[in-house]
């Protein structure tokens, strides 16, 4: 039987790739998605100005156009452009990532309970969650992180604090649907305990949704990131960060361009990539989409 279940999840999963490799719109996706999580990882190392990343400042070079020394050009401070893009990559990202897997995690078990227990329970948190929905996301975030102040962790707690509804209701709607199926109705004739039947036979069947919304939350995660960098209650200089990179160089528009345009395409590139990708994967793991 083992042999079997593997077997099929093999078979699944060629088919899958099949399906993802058929569409260039996806590749293309997950070539962006991989190419920047490569420059988050070695991005500081391998900038050419590793001094200008910690604030070091070269007032002789300020406002220099793109040049072989210089490809991104640098901003007012004298600073290499590149040098702090590729160093910003790692903070938005991460961040992001941060935003996404806490709100994943905190949607998950809300939505779980509320839709396998029901009742009181249900109502309660789905209510909570309806409350949270009245006031904007971003509304929300600038006020938690304006009462927490600035710093990396205290913006992605307050992003996450506005994240974990829509998981929620994700979740709730996947576990109703699931609670009543066979196997379900199986594991629970042979005795399993309510949180076995959900942790082990519910919400492993509700990954795929999960994982589609993760990839496609992503690029907003990293929108969100940038936009409480750009209104000055994110991250703080001299760490980079994309948002706070376009915040300081909207004063030096349009003469100095460079400083606002590579940091910019940065966080396109990002958000694209991440919203390809989650495509692809919506048409792989949807059943509905399966032949």
């Amino acid at each position: 039987m083992t042999d079997i279940t593997e077997s099929a999840r093999s078979y699944a999963m060629r088919r899958g790739w099949f399906r993802f490799r058929q569409s260039g719109l996806s590749m293309l996706g997950a070539a962006l998605v991989l190419a920047v999580l490569v420059i988050a990882v070695i991005g500081p190392w391998i900038a050419p100005f590793p001094e200008h990343i910690a604030g070091g400042v070269d007032t002789a070079n300020r406002f220099r156009s793109p040049s072989m020394a210089h490809p991104f050009g640098t901003n007012e401070l004298g600073q290499d452009v590149l040098s702090l893009v590729l160093a910003g990559t790692r903070v938005s990202v991460l961040a992001g990532l941060g935003v996404v897997l806490i709100g994943t995690i905190g949607g998950t078990l809300v939505g779980a309970v509320a839709g396998f227990v029901g009742g009181w329970a249900d109502e309660m948190l789905m209510r909570l969650a309806d409350l949270k929905l009245v006031v904007p996301g971003l509304i929300l975030a600038m006020a938690v992180a304006a009462a927490l102040g600035p710093g990396l962790m205290n913006m992605v707690i307050a992003i996450a604090l506005s994240w974990w509804p829509g998981y929620a209701r994700l979740v709730r709607g996947e576990v109703i649907a699931r609670k009543e199926e066979v196997y379900v109705t199986a594991a629970r004739a042979m005795g399993a305990t309510p949180a076995r039947v959900l942790f082990r036979h519910v919400l492993p069947n509700i990954v795929s949704p999960i994982v589609v919304k993760m990839s496609l939350d992503m690029g907003f995660a990293i929108l969100t990131v940038a936009s409480l960098g750009f209104i000055g209650i994110g991250v703080r200089p001299p760490t980079p960060e994309w948002g706070t990179l376009l915040s300081v160089s909207r004063s030096y528009m349009p003469d100095f361009w460079w400083t606002a345009v590579f940091p910019g395409l940065a966080m396109f590139t990002a958000i694209f990539g991440f919203n390809l990708l989650g495509d692809g994967l919506r048409d792989v793991l949807d059943p509905k989409a399966r032949r």
